[in-house]
């Protein structure tokens, strides 16, 4: 049976965060496919890999379930690097205080797909780690570009306060919600984003895990029926 030798290569990931944002929710090899944008051989040459390493299970329904969310989601923590997975595109605002600049992207940016991560969406999340710029994830140079008139930003050859995060792949998008208006990724990837981070990162991605955890609790105490992926 076919498994991918490496289940942190960038498309494998697009399936550990359909299972680690839904700890508790049961898949067949097809939903699980349609979930990730991934054909289905490939969702199975994962999950094949991952159920040999004990990370999935089959439930009392026969759907694939993750276990050991916890150790999972640390390894790949462990291994990525998200200065090394995205282009970072540097920009300037005069807008010093992040508290202030942030509610601009909420406000001049409602139709556009974006994702805050880093430091700056860990501090609206769970304030402890002040930071000094703002990482944003968006899907092109070009819209990059129109983001950054929209926000009147400018680029700079330096070390910007702004930086716009042109993912190598877009499943960084996935389980994306607003807080405070503002469009944030899953506390999933905010945690392996932050996890090699410099500047206290990791400080910020153990409180973010501290929610994480709570979320994972809330699941197993829960409906049975979550576990058994029924809707």
């Amino acid at each position: 049976m076919r498994e991918t030798s490496n289940i942190f290569e960038l498309k494998s990931t697009r399936i550990l965060r359909c299972l680690l944002v839904n700890v508790g929710r049961g898949w067949t090899v097809r939903e699980l496919a349609k979930e990730a944008g991934t054909s289905v051989g490939y969702t199975h040459a994962v999950l094949t890999a991952v159920t040999n390493m004990h990370y999935v299970v089959r439930n009392d329904v026969n759907r694939l379930c993750v276990t050991d969310a916890d150790i999972l989601l640390k390894r790949w923590a462990a291994y990525y690097q998200y200065s090394h997975a995205n282009i970072f595109l540097q920009f300037y605002t005069f807008e010093q205080q992040v508290d202030k600049f942030i509610p601009e992207i909420a406000k001049k940016l409602t139709d556009e797909e974006y994702a805050l991560t880093s430091l700056a969406a860990a501090w609206i999340v769970s304030p402890y780690v002040r930071p000094v710029d703002v990482h944003f994830y968006v899907k092109t140079r070009e819209k990059a570009e129109q983001i950054a008139d929209l926000l009147d930003i400018k680029p700079t050859a330096g070390t910007g306060n702004v930086k716009i995060v042109i993912p190598r792949d877009n499943g960084v998008f996935y389980g994306s919600r607003f807080i405070e208006g503002a469009k944030i990724v899953s506390n999933v990837q905010l945690f392996v984003d932050l996890w090699n981070y410099p500047s206290r990162g990791e400080d910020a991605a153990k409180r973010i895990y501290e929610l994480i955890e709570k979320d994972w609790s809330r699941t197993f105490t829960g409906d049975s029926n979550v576990r058994q992926g029924t809707d």
